[in-house]
């Protein structure tokens, strides 16, 4: 029995271990995979390696060797503050521009003034050259009147001094002109404020001579000077005149007074900028009024009207005609209806940059008996500058 058990158990043993042979034939055998070691950081060890090799950068280590540096702290700035209110410019001083823009008042009267000078310093002044600088002069819109008594004192001069000498005759030149203009006028703005009320400016003159942007530009002029202004925007036709007057009021803290809706009454509005000048204790008022052709009596008539609603609250210290330096003669007829309806006071001369007839300054004065008083020599916000004859004849002459 024991012998039989033996060899039962013998067999059994043969048996599994071949149906194990024959299981492990038949399954594939798995190929193993080596995977990567575990970074050291997540071992807990420190990053080591050896000095002559260098690791790739991680996260947050710097590009270069060494990897090593020190991190950079953020730095803490403090913002600048948002301003209170509106932020309003400074204008210019007065002073000493019309000096400032004397090169571009030389270089578009270049042909009167050099022109003259060319003719007078010829070695001979016959009757051919006196008719051209007379022919010069009328170009330059100086006119008939003015230009005849030039001619007729240069001629004087030079034929008892005897000379021929350039500068001399640039003296000469200068002297004549100098008288023509005029060196006694009064040209100076009358907007000192009144004891109970302020001084009151009313600025008139026809469509495209630029008066808007003028009476902006006077309120800079008077804003430099420390003065308290307020703007009246009586162009109630033209649906952009009181926004734009505004927007130039505001750039140097300025209020204007307007009307809710287009086509309002134009006196009504000055008289209310008056009033609110005299409530604020302003220095001067001065009311834009709409631009208008001076053959059209209906217009010129409600412009009359505008300044006589302003006298109820007193005389009205100025008014000022703007004229366009370009239109030339055309200008002078302008000047004198504006000037039989509203008293014409001061005569603001525009774009006179842009003319080579720098004698308009002559004509218009003789024509009105009323002074320039200040001029405009470009689109700058501060290209409004009192008229200086003696600095103006010189830039021409330069």
């Amino acid at each position: 029995m024991d012998t039989l058990d033996y060899v039962i158990g013998l067999i059994g043993l043969i048996a599994v271990g071949g149906v194990a042979a024959f299981v492990g034939l038949v399954r594939p055998k798995r190929r193993g995979r080596s995977l990567p070691p575990r970074p050291a950081e997540q071992q807990g060890r420190p990053l080591v390696g050896r000095p002559d090799e260098d690791r790739l950068p991680g996260v947050g280590d710097d590009a270069e060797v060494p990897r090593d540096s020190p991190s950079r702290s953020v730095d803490v700035v403090d913002l600048p503050a948002e301003p209170a209110g509106p932020v309003t410019e400074r204008p210019e001083p007065v002073l000493g521009r019309l000096v400032r823009l004397r090169e571009r008042l030389a270089r578009s009267n270049s042909a009167l003034g050099q022109g003259l000078l060319t003719l007078l310093s010829r070695d001979r002044l016959d009757e051919a050259t006196w008719d051209e600088v007379e022919e010069t002069l009328l170009l330059a819109d100086v006119g008939i009147g003015p230009t005849t008594e030039i001619v007729d004192g240069l001629r004087e001069r030079v034929r008892v001094l005897g000379t021929r000498d350039p500068e001399h005759v640039r003296e000469l030149l200068r002297q004549e002109l100098l008288s023509a203009i005029g060196t006694d006028v009064d040209r100076s703005l009358r907007t000192e404020r009144h004891e109970d009320r302020p001084a009151v400016v009313l600025v008139v003159g026809v469509n495209g001579t630029g008066k808007t942007t003028t009476v902006g530009k006077l309120a800079r002029v008077l804003v430099a000077e420390d003065k308290d202004v307020v703007l009246g925007a009586a162009d109630t036709f033209r649906a952009a005149a009181a926004e734009q007057l505004a927007t130039w009021g505001e750039r140097v803290g300025v209020p204007t007074i307007r009307s809710e809706r287009d086509g309002a009454d134009p006196a009504a509005v000055a008289f209310d900028a008056v009033k609110a000048g005299i409530e604020a204790e302003a220095d001067v008022v001065i009311v834009d009024t709409a631009g208008r052709l001076q053959n059209k009596a209906g217009l010129m008539d409600e412009l009359g009207k505008v300044k006589r609603v302003l006298e109820r609250h007193g005389p009205v210290d100025e008014v000022l005609l703007v004229l366009d330096a370009t239109t030339g003669q055309n200008g002078l007829r302008q000047a004198a209806v504006f000037s039989e309806v509203v008293d014409v006071s001061g005569i603001v001369l525009t774009k006179l940059d842009g003319t080579a007839k720098g004698g308009i300054v002559v004509a218009v004065q003789r024509t009105l008996d009323v002074p320039v008083k200040l001029i405009g020599l470009g689109e700058g916000a501060d290209d409004l500058a009192p008229f200086d004859p003696e600095a103006f004849v010189d830039a021409l002459l330069s």
